[in-house]
């Protein structure tokens, strides 16, 4: 299933090796970090490297299609040493009781397990009669925008919009600025609304985490406006990936279905080696240089903007010889970067793929895929990529009429430990 993308970043490991010079949309020049050890280098290496793009030796423009993915916010995941610290400190303690390891299977995070398979089963509900469907569009798109939308305090009918504008946002596109716009506009007003009557909810905590520290008025506003923005941005743009390539690989790889049919592979395995196969984020803006610096050979400049390649880290040939040979529960990879920047929400993106599927499993009988699997493709923007189908059929089945808005309330709430 080798992409363009992913031949011309092989092209590109073969003639410079692990780090190479690129141009980017505009002509921006970039350093594309290819070596698995030289992307760890990067990202644990705050003394020579950082996120903070105030640091880039150019400056673009407001309009310029990269501008939102690197003007600089004062958010955690584009700061370093004790602002970061304090950042981070806000939003993994808001995300503590959705995001544990186990949360999607012990009692902490019991009664948003539920939830998922709840609207996991709603979404089935709406083709399992017609013994056919798009698991894209109709399922991998929507559950987990639906789950995290319900999480951060957002109503269903916020849900249609943001599944074209968030991953619009991250794509490099000429209408990724006006996309930005729109999502930042709706999560402000999510946060005026919450400060005035607050719930159980992301927002709602990362909120009083805010005022607790002392932030109030505009301030406040906008630091915890511009995190959800993160939030809901790398979340979505990472999870219906997940759950869409795992499904893939399951309806198209049939040594992949049988050892999760012979139990020789849980299904939370499963995911990890989509995770290193296929990873929702295949490029990541990620530092600029703080000093003039060796790297793989190659002398970065103090300013410098590199890109790390996390596709081709995953399948760097030092560390996977074989790429066919299976490396089931090793979560040693980079498709949710390393260091003090860590995904946060990592573990809520595996936990949401793994319900979502299961409970998929259980309604379909007989699912199959219903084209040849050379015609499931997908798209590669500059840092995502996405299905554009899974068209499938299986047995038609009856729905479970279950209540369209189902709360998290009385024991649900308390298990998943919300206050």
């Amino acid at each position: 299933m080798e992409s363009d993308f992913t031949a011309a970043e092989e092209s590109l490991r073969a003639r410079y090796g692990p780090v190479a010079p690129v141009t980017l949309q505009g002509g921006v020049p970039a350093w594309l970090v290819l070596g698995y050890e030289e992307n760890l280098e990067v990202m644990r290496d705050a003394g020579r490297f950082t996120r903070d793009s105030r640091a880039w030796n150019i400056q673009l423009d407001d309009q310029h299609p990269l501008a939102p993915l690197t003007a600089w916010q004062p958010l955690l995941n584009l700061t370093d040493g004790e602002e970061h610290t304090r950042l981070r400190k806000a939003v993994v303690k808001s995300l503590s009781n959705f995001n544990s390891s186990a949360s999607m299977t012990e009692s902490a995070g019991h009664g948003i397990q539920l939830y998922v398979a709840r609207r996991a089963r709603l979404l089935i509900d709406e083709f399992i009669e017609r013994g056919k469907a798009d698991l894209v569009s109709q399922f991998a798109d929507l559950l987990p925008l639906q789950v995290i939308a319900h999480l951060l305090g957002l109503s269903e009918e916020h849900v249609p919009a943001l599944v074209g504008s968030v991953p619009d946002t991250i794509t490099g596109s000429d209408t990724a600025v006006e996309s930005n716009r729109q999502v930042t506009a709706l999560l402000y007003d999510l946060v005026d609304r919450k400060t005035h009557a607050p719930g159980h909810d992301i927002t709602s905590r990362l909120i009083a985490h805010k005022v607790r520290e002392g932030l109030g008025g505009d301030d406040l506003r906008r630091e915890v406006a511009e995190h959800l923005r993160m939030i809901l941005t790398m979340t979505h743009s990472s999870m219906p990936a997940v759950l869409a390539s795992t499904l893939r690989m399951m309806l198209t790889d049939s040594r992949f279905r049988g050892e999760l049919a012979g139990l020789q592979m849980t299904l939370p395995d499963a995911v990890e080696q989509v995770l290193w196969d296929f990873p929702p984020m295949i490029r990541l803006i990620g530092r600029w240089a703080l000093v003039d610096t060796w790297l793989a050979g190659q002398l970065v400049k103090k300013g410098d903007l590199l890109v790390h390649a996390i596709g081709a880290a995953n399948r760097d040939p030092k560390i996977r010889p074989d790429i066919n040979e299976p490396l089931r529960g090793n979560k040693s990879h980079v498709s949710f970067s390393a260091g003090a920047h860590e995904c946060p929400g990592q573990d809520l993106v595996r936990g949401i793929a793994s319900v979502g599927i299961d409970v998929l499993h259980e309604r379909l009988r007989d699912l199959r895929l219903a084209v040849p699997s050379s015609e499931v493709r997908e798209e590669q923007a500059l840092m995502s990529r996405h299905l554009n189908k899974l068209p499938v059929t299986f047995t038609p089945g009856k729905r479970v009429h279950i209540l369209r808005t189902p709360p998290i309330a009385g024991a649900d709430r308390a298990a998943a430990g919300l206050r």
